[in-house]
């Protein structure tokens, strides 16, 4: 291309020499740094809006959850003898749900803690046998993260296990992995089910089933909501079964009585 740029008339040899003495890389890489920043200048205008819109929902929904708690525990002995006032069934029928449903949502509360803060000390137990920086801020952290449904405590050990590879520790990041999947991420599968069925009665194989489908609908919230609404079924068929049993036991008593007269 010089030699073609050197049989130009008259201005032949200027631009061959211009072109010879031009760095021709570092003009490629300076015009590549530059289509970079304004695709990714372009991004974060295009996002910044989506972000200011999530920001201003994200505060807007706690003030409203501050606002909500704040009457709950004002109002909230009065709005429950209402609605217990309202519900078309005999008192001791409502005592028994509402004892159900409040034994229900603390072994729930209960077993989502106590497993948190199991899998975190032994995820943290791995951090410090394996020499992980700051292991003590990972652990905190896998305590807070352990309630998520998907990820979790992967959340946390899988990087880490990511950041022991990646500086050679390939024996460590082993580990690291196969602790976190055999003993972290199961014990969540067994001690929470445990927990919370040994509580409300509820046999293990219900109770996970009621997880998956209310974390299917409702999303975190279903950790609570399925549970709850298996334990009000429960509990329905238990007051049903009673009815029943007395009505049977009424009805023969009236036939005893109808054949001794």
């Amino acid at each position: 291309m010089l030699d073609q740029l050197a049989t130009v008339p008259l201005i032949g040899g200027w631009l061959h020499t211009m072109a010879a003495s031009t760095d021709w890389e570092a003009l490629s890489a300076e015009r590549s740094v530059v289509e970079g920043a304004k695709v990714l200048s372009q991004f974060f205008v295009g996002q910044m809006g989506d972000l200011l819109v999530n920001a201003l929902v994200l505060v807007t929904d706690f003030f409203i959850m501050l606002l909500v708690l704040f009457f709950l525990f004002r109002d909230g002995r009065q709005w429950l003898a209402v609605i217990y006032d309202l519900i078309p069934m005999d008192a001791s029928h409502k005592g028994k749900i509402l004892v159900r449903l409040d034994q229900t949502i603390r072994a729930v509360v209960k077993g989502v803690l106590v497993t948190a803060i199991v899998q975190g000390l032994l995820a943290g137990a791995a951090y410090l046998a394996l020499s992980v920086p700051f292991p003590v801020v990972l652990t905190a952290l896998t305590i807070i993260l352990a309630p998520i449904p998907f990820g979790g405590t992967a959340l946390v050990w899988g990087p880490v296990a990511l950041y022991l590879f990646w500086t050679g520790s390939m024996a460590k990041a082993l580990v690291m992995l196969a602790w976190g999947i055999g003993v972290v991420s199961m014990v969540d599968q067994i001690l929470r089910p445990w927990l919370i069925g040994q509580e409300v009665q509820i046999p293990v194989l219900l109770l996970v089933l009621s997880v998956l489908g209310g974390l299917a609908l409702y999303g975190i919230l279903g950790l609570f909501v399925g549970p709850v609404l298996v334990s009000l079924l429960l509990t329905l068929v238990q007051i049903y079964r009673e009815e029943y049993a007395s009505r049977e036991a009424g009805a023969v008593n009236t036939g005893g009585t109808s054949s001794r007269a």
